[in-house]
């Protein structure tokens, strides 16, 4: 145990932290309750669900249940889909919060601050279904933006052009999540001490300087830790996103379809809960092995920003 674990563990430290560790219990036991819980469930996945036997006395099919999902003709078209998505929306996202969160750092007034605050951060309280009607508003047949093509000779349907669809996702998944994200990255920049950014100055660094050399290296830490969190859900969809925007229209399926969306369409045609377990098992596996590499990755790079 070197010092730096010593230091965690020793009772100076519990002292420090206790009332931080009282803080963050409730969040502990709704963790434990909805995250390590229903982890009893995974023998859903290798059981042949018969209702009227109930959950424990279906019979065992091994790993029937992941071969029926893998066998699909579907599957590697939802698997590219899920992670190319999570791919551009985990790139573009953080790229975008850290760029508005240094902005509003410079913003000298307190209440502008607030007020931006609040006007992205608005839209990460809308469910789905309201962004979908939003949405439809505008692009649907007598939307805002066809109406507007028509008037100007373009013939547009939104609902029926495939190559449309993955830039639409990522601009509606970035302005409903920037707020939330940009945040959080604020936040970070906040806890900066002033006393760089004054020493700086003081020998003539400009602005863009001290956000290449003080802002986003310090602010490296927390940016490694959020990306880290979103790639161990790269094989998880946002269901909503990808099921109310579109629409049930299934001509768009092949670039709107993702894991989350086919099991439950697939559920709903043969209520069969053991594929639907393993297909949740699956995701959650190859998550967790993501999280492994990519960590390891980054304690060769930087073994300061590692997660654990």
């Amino acid at each position: 145990m070197n010092n730096r674990q010593k230091g965690l563990f020793s009772y100076q430290s519990y002292k420090k932290n206790v009332q931080l560790g009282i803080l963050a219990f409730p969040a502990v036991v709704l963790i434990f309750i909805f995250s390590y819980v229903p982890m009893a469930g995974i023998f859903i996945a290798f059981k042949d669900i018969n209702y009227e036997k109930g959950l424990f006395h279906s019979p065992w099919v091994g790993f029937d249940n992941f071969k029926f999902f893998f066998s699909s003709s579907d599957v590697w078209l939802v698997m590219r889909n899920t992670l190319s998505y999570n791919i551009v929306f985990i790139a573009v996202g953080t790229l975008l919060s850290i760029l508005f969160a240094v902005l509003l750092n410079e913003v000298l007034s307190r209440r502008l601050v607030k007020g931006y605050q609040t006007i992205f951060f608005f839209p990460y309280f809308f469910s789905w279904i309201i962004v979908a009607y939003m949405t439809y508003s505008f692009i649907g047949p007598y939307g805002v933006v066809t109406s507007f093509l028509e008037r100007v000779g373009i013939r547009f349907d939104f609902y029926t052009e495939t190559w449309i669809w993955p830039i639409l996702l990522t601009l509606i998944s970035i302005w409903k999540g920037l707020g939330y994200m940009s945040i959080i990255f604020y936040a970070g920049i906040m806890g900066i001490s002033q006393e760089y950014f004054e020493a700086a100055s003081i020998d003539g660094a400009t602005k863009f300087q001290m956000i290449r050399k003080i802002t986003i290296p310090l602010l490296m830490p927390l940016i490694t830790i959020m990306t880290l969190l979103s790639i161990g859900k790269i094989f998880y969809s946002d269901f909503g996103l990808f099921f109310f925007i579109p629409r049930e229209i299934g001509q768009l399926f092949p670039v709107t379809q993702v894991i989350d969306t086919y099991v439950y369409r697939m559920l709903k045609v043969s209520g069969d809960l053991g594929m639907s377990s393993a297909v949740g098992l699956f995701q959650s596996t190859m998550g967790f092995l993501v999280v492994l590499f990519s960590n390891y990755v980054v304690k060769k790079v930087d073994e300061d920003n590692k997660l654990f």
